[in-house]
């Protein structure tokens, strides 16, 4: 089973890929014009009452409360350079 949580329930610093997004087609191009697409990665820079701001190739977004819940997440694992 997959590991996976809404983007509303990530803390801030938490770096994930989407893996689903719930909702209909007029949301899934909202995001996707957003820059925020299955297989994408994103990270999450705050976390508030109310949404959530990510950072999404290079860019930072603000996602309401009702969006972040319908957008799941994988953990992606933090890259550690051996300098070889």
């Amino acid at each position: 089973m997959e590991n996976t949580s809404t983007l509303n329930q990530s803390d801030a610093g938490f770096r994930g890929r989407v893996t689903r997004i719930d909702g209909d087609q007029a949301l899934k191009r909202k995001l996707m014009s957003l820059g925020i697409r299955r297989g994408q990665e994103i990270s999450v820079l705050h976390k508030r009452r109310n949404g959530v701001v990510v950072l999404s190739n290079g860019s930072r977004v603000a996602i309401g409360a009702g969006i972040a819940a319908q957008v799941r997440l994988e953990p992606v694992a933090a890259e550690t350079g051996t300098g070889t």
